[in-house]
């Protein structure tokens, strides 16, 4: 199952045109904590940029709230471009459905840059469970109801309603973890505090490869 990984670079809405921009470094905010796609994507990109314009992209990240703390911090500074945001589709589309108070408007607040990038999502499992398939991951959550956890980066994010639809689908009840962000997720996920998630293909490929985790399914 796809998703917007770090789907739009946005920027505060400019007010006026500005002169030679940039001409000061610029902050990139990731609403997420370090590790994730969002901040894995936020930091090639800002190196490049950096690169291209000759000045520094400094990487801020401001995770929780689903998104919206890091989201609500672009809204709100000086509509002059020199705060830029990566947009995932938790903080910029299901927090308008899930939350009563949504502290930004996307149309008002922000403007899209570019599409940087999709993932897919794998749903992964620590090496010590006894899952090899789909199929064994249901029967164990059968056998098991109420008892197994699954990490996300968030609640209301794809990792997140990836797991609701697996539920409502497998019809198994089994128990979500909710974390600020891919990367404390990961860092349990890969430790054994947990023993499953969705995760976005960018942060659990390495660990697939290690031997870290198993990857179940696409």
């Amino acid at each position: 199952m796809k998703r917007w990984c770090a789907a739009l670079l946005v920027f505060v809405a400019v007010s006026a045109a500005a002169q030679q921009f940039p001409n000061r470094p610029i902050r990139l905010v990731v609403p997420f904590a370090p590790g994730g796609s969002a901040d894995l994507v936020a930091r090639v990109l800002g190196q490049k940029l950096t690169e291209s314009w000759g000045q520094q992209v400094i990487v801020d990240n401001r995770p929780g709230g689903s998104g919206m703390i890091g989201n609500e911090l672009v809204a709100k500074s000086a509509p002059d471009g020199y705060t830029l945001t990566v947009g995932t589709m938790g903080p910029f589309s299901v927090n308008q459905t899930l939350f009563e108070k949504v502290p930004y408007d996307n149309v008002r607040d922000f403007a899209p840059i570019t599409l940087t990038g999709i993932a897919s999502h794998v749903l992964v499992a620590h090496p010590s469970a006894a899952v090899e398939t789909v199929n064994d991951l249901i029967a164990l959550a059968r056998g098991k109801p109420g008892q197994l956890a699954f990490a996300s980066s968030g609640s209301g994010n794809a990792t997140h309603l990836t797991l609701e639809l697996f539920k409502a689908m497998a019809k198994v009840d089994v128990v979500h973890v909710p974390y600020k962000g891919g990367g404390p997720a990961m860092a349990d996920l890969v430790g054994g505090q947990v023993l499953f998630s969705f995760a976005s293909m960018p942060s659990a490929l390495p660990h697939v490869q290690a031997g870290r985790l198993r990857a179940i399914a696409v």
